[in-house]
């Protein structure tokens, strides 16, 4: 027992839905009353079938019967969609929320970064929020003396040290939240999808710093939308589903089979009301995203050297000049491929308030794999107005073009000659 760092047994969280707060009696009564049977004996099957049908309807289970164990010093990263009960699952184990059944032991002194504004006094300042933060984890003033100057330089937020955060923007939050969670010493650090609010260069220090926290032998419980980084920063991975544990193995293993499940739509995906790896400011949209043949069919199979058309529904003011950009996965979740329209210096320009951009690969270089879509729409300064993550998938499946299978995700054809060595002057 004394590896272990986190125990869980038959964890379950129960919500009711649609059961509103009462702050004065007069609301809760008005709420009870209509609920009271009335007295005939005709009605009382009746009832019970009303009242079983309001009890069912207003469960749910954000999770049910959860058991596994993670030792000190792991690494575990932890996925699935949204409503799976990730971050009910890290709540309950950063103690935020009681589970309704089960057993969750934590073994050391817990470090968390949940959603944006957990942990933190809005009327303190950051320098306030930093001891607050340190006492709360049962630090000395001299330790945390000793952190605080690595903590402020991390956060790149030296400026508005003195500014009570409730005046931070969302992302400045996360940089002093995730420096504070970070480099207080925690045996255990529980980190949720909060990193994907700061911008790429913050993401890749933080994940760097993860990495550092993982080799000193503390233990990381890592929930994110972000397979490459779940297969390059954790040793372990579990993925929920519908609030139970679908799979626990290795990250590369658990990544391939989500991708392969998860995202394949026979070519097409409506975006309207997804919300899942999304964010920007909204004012232009995504609303779709297909693949097809250079016919215009929908396609989500394809071989070596074949055309990949990739089509994108967006939605937003017309007479918009657009940068976009499309990255392709492969089912370890890492960047193999990716296009945009700066790149390739054409211009995208949105004439009406719903349009259609096209992406054409005339030659698909992608090797025998299960592959992800990644889109993005922004402007030229930088600012993003939608992203939707692993959002599509399709299959490349070439065994007839080859007897030899590279063991790289991308294939490109060169020129070979022989010819007798005569050597090279110096």
């Amino acid at each position: 027992m004394n590896d272990i760092a986190i125990r869980v047994e038959n964890l379950s969280k129960r919500y009711r839905i649609g059961v509103e707060r009462h702050d004065t009696l007069r609301d809760a009564l008005s709420s009870f009353l209509p609920r009271i049977p009335r007295l005939h004996p005709q009605d009382k099957e009746i009832r019970e079938i009303r009242d079983h049908s309001w009890q069912k309807e207003s469960e749910f289970w954000a999770l049910r019967d959860v058991s596994f164990e993670i030792k000190r010093g792991e690494v575990v990263g932890v996925i699935g969609r949204n409503g799976a009960g990730k971050s009910t699952l890290l709540k309950i184990l950063s103690r935020i929320t009681e589970p309704t059944t089960g057993l969750a032991e934590i073994h050391g002194r817990v470090g968390s970064l949940l959603e944006v504004g957990t942990g933190f006094h809005p009327e303190l300042t950051g320098r306030e929020n930093i001891y607050l933060n340190g006492a709360i984890l049962g630090m000395k003033r001299t330790e945390i003396d000793r952190k605080f100057d690595e903590i402020v330089a991390f956060s790149e937020i030296e400026k508005f040290l003195d500014t009570p955060v409730k005046r931070y923007s969302s992302g400045m939050y996360v940089r002093l939240a995730f420096a504070v969670a970070a480099h207080l010493e925690p045996e255990i650090l529980l980190v949720d999808e909060v990193l994907a609010v700061g911008d790429a260069a913050f993401q890749k220090k933080c994940v760097g710093k993860m990495g550092d926290v993982a080799r000193e032998g503390r233990t990381v419980l890592f929930v994110s939308h972000n397979l490459g980084i779940i297969v390059d920063l954790c040793t372990r991975a579990i993925l929920l589903s519908g609030g139970r544990i679908s799979r626990d193995s290795l990250p590369a293993d658990i990544v391939a089979g989500y991708i392969a499940h998860d995202s394949m739509h026979h070519g097409y995906r409506d975006l309207r009301f997804w919300n899942e790896e999304r964010s920007g400011t909204g004012d232009l949209r995504v609303t779709y995203v297909c693949t097809t043949d250079v016919g215009g069919k929908l396609k989500s199979k394809y071989s070596y050297g074949e055309p990949i058309c990739i089509h994108v529904g967006t939605e937003g003011k017309s007479g918009t000049e657009c940068v976009v950009g499309i990255s392709i996965r492969n089912s370890s979740g890492q960047l193999v491929l990716h296009y945009s329209n700066l790149d390739d210096r054409a211009e995208v320009f949105l004439t009406g308030e719903k349009s259609e951009i096209v992406l054409v690969i005339p030659s698909n270089p992608l090797n025998d794999g299960e592959y992800s879509l990644t889109v993005w729409l922004g402007d030229a300064f930088n600012l993003l107005r939608d992203r939707v993550g692993n959002c599509l998938s399709f299959r490349v499946n070439s065994e007839a073009l080859g007897r030899v299978v590279s063991l790289a995700s991308v294939r490109m054809s060169g020129n070979w000659s022989v010819k007798n060595a005569s050597g090279f002057e110096h």
